[in-house]
């Protein structure tokens, strides 16, 4: 008999030593915000998803999240970030750029703050260096020096006589002064005139498109921000039947039909973004997490998409691009 209960014991404490780490995630339940200025299920929605079950957060187990999407209304801003902090959510992950931030921001100085977007956060405001954020406001910074003007460049590499460009952007956005001062620099060295197409609502976009082709622009710089980064299928099919050629931001937007890309890997950020929420979930504050920058930029070309609009892209380009959409 004592023998038997021996046993049995010694089954228990292996049982229990067999599952610690396990047990004690399902004990702690995470809440985290989801902030989206932009639609239901973007692809950097599910890079962060990806991002937060490599590090063994499983939603619905172990963590909750909260979504709020705008669908591109700025308007809903300022009210979802404020259910949000109702909720009493412990982070608060901000998808979408800078408006969607600084609406957190001003919703509270408490909860953890961790953004994806914001082409340039020291100056407008959101940390007080990309080294050392202070405050409850830190994640990654999708700008870089130098990137609008590069964007440029290659541009100008593809069109050799281009003369004068299109910078397609909302000038209520607060990094908008920013994008184009770096782009009438870079456009200064190349010889290049500087062409504002401000959209404000969705509903700019065509009378945007009548001022490029009047104005006789060459090619289209499109920054991304909202409204621009929720109407992408109506900006590419506007960019095609005005035959003009358009550099974007990111990946997907030559995937969706349009000509070429430079960038930053926007789904590696939203996936390297879940590191940080790891780490504040765990005790890190804010403020000693430094903001980080891209890593990894890429160009893409669709040959499909020059094709459709009577557009060679010369050889040098293309031996530089990471990916050609055929």
């Amino acid at each position: 008999m004592k023998r038997k209960i021996t046993a049995l014991a010694l089954c228990t404490l292996l049982l229990a030593l067999s599952f610690p780490a396990e047990a004690g995630q399902q004990g702690k339940v995470h809440r985290l915000g989801y902030l989206a200025n932009a639609v239901r299920g973007s692809p950097n929605e599910e890079a962060f998803r990806q991002g937060l079950s490599g590090l063994g957060y499983v939603e619905g187990q172990n963590v909750v999240i909260e979504y709020r999407w705008t669908e591109g209304n700025n308007e809903l801003l300022p009210g979802f970030a404020a259910e949000l902090v109702r909720l009493k959510v412990d982070i608060i992950v901000v998808a979408g750029g800078t408006p969607a931030v600084l609406a957190a921001k001003n919703a509270t100085s408490a909860i953890p703050i961790v953004f994806v977007g914001s082409i340039d956060p020291v100056a407008v405001g959101l940390v007080a260096s990309l080294a050392q954020p202070g405050g409850n406001i830190t994640g990654l910074a999708i700008g870089a020096p130098g990137l609008y003007g590069k964007r440029l460049e290659l541009i100008k590499e593809t069109i050799p006589r281009l003369s004068s460009v299109g910078l397609l952007s909302n000038p209520s956005n607060a990094a908008t002064a920013t994008v184009f001062k770096e782009t009438q620099i870079a456009a200064k060295d190349l010889g290049v005139q500087v062409q504002s197409l401000d959209v404000r609502s969705a509903n700019d976009f065509d009378g945007a498109f009548k001022t490029a082709i009047k104005a006789h622009v060459g090619a289209l710089i499109v920054a991304q921000q909202p409204p621009i980064n929720t109407n992408a299928k109506r900006i590419v099919e506007l960019s095609a039947k005005s035959r003009l050629p358009a550099i974007y931001q990111d990946s997907a937007w030559p995937a969706g039909g349009g000509l070429m890309s430079y960038g930053p890997s926007i789904p590696d950020l939203y996936r390297r973004s879940a590191i940080y929420v790891d780490k504040i979930l765990k005790g890190t504050k804010p403020a000693n997490l430094p903001v980080e920058q891209p890593r990894k930029f890429e160009l893409i070309i669709n040959l499909k998409a020059a094709k459709q609009i009577g557009l060679t892209i010369p050889q040098s380009v293309l031996f530089r691009a990471d990916r050609v959409i055929k």
